[in-house]
């Protein structure tokens, strides 16, 4: 297993429960770096599989360079999420739901639902949840009582901070905007607040 080079810490501590719930030595074992292990992955004699989750780029160059060395390989690239709400939804029920999967693990997990799309009167939903995203604390990855974490890097807080940015020069709504944002103790922490564009062409 290679985590992201980004995000390390988190793949050794499900090692570590899997090794305390009896996962023998030697079955699962976790492989560090960039570029250069993902090419020792591919051309590794005793690989013959892979699987790989992550962006287009990556998932391309890993899908080409393991096939030229004679394994297979999955690739599950670059999704987007969406979930469609229809008139006959509970609508508690919806937003609740909603807003934990777009705003949990601040919107980096795979299965993030980043698109929604509205049917009919459902469109009235969307200040419902405007209004409970803005309850959800922004705080420490490693502090309990946050709802969401920091993004990853700063690049990653720039690009989302741009994105926001394009969707409301294209004509977007910005009902809740969480550009700009600040932790008290983390002044240059790449923190972006919940944010709800509506009206996005």
């Amino acid at each position: 297993l290679k985590p992201s080079e980004k995000t390390p810490a988190a793949t050794m501590l499900l090692a570590q429960l899997a090794k305390e719930c009896g996962l023998p030595d030697g079955v699962l074992q976790i492989v560090h770096g960039g570029k250069g292990m993902v090419d020792k992955i591919c051309q590794h004699k005793d690989i013959h599989a892979i699987s790989f989750v992550g962006s287009n780029t990556a998932g391309e160059y890993i899908h080409t360079q393991g096939n030229v060395h004679g394994k297979r390989v999955q690739a599950n690239l670059g999704a987007k999420n969406h979930a469609i709400i229809l008139e006959d939804a509970n609508r508690e029920q919806v937003v609740k739901a909603v807003v934990g999967a777009a705003f949990g693990a601040a919107g980096q997990r795979c299965m993030a639902l980043s698109t929604l799309v509205f049917v009919g009167s459902t469109k009235e939903w969307i200040s419902d949840i405007v209004e409970q995203a803005k309850h959800l604390k922004v705080g420490a990855g490693l502090d309990p009582s946050s709802d969401l974490g920091p993004v990853i890097t700063p690049e990653s807080k720039g690009r989302v901070e741009n994105i926001v940015g394009k969707a409301v020069e294209q004509g977007a709504v910005l009902s809740l905007d969480g550009r700009g944002l600040t932790v008290d103790g983390y002044p240059d922490g790449n923190f972006v607040g919940p944010t709800v564009l509506s009206k996005v062409q």
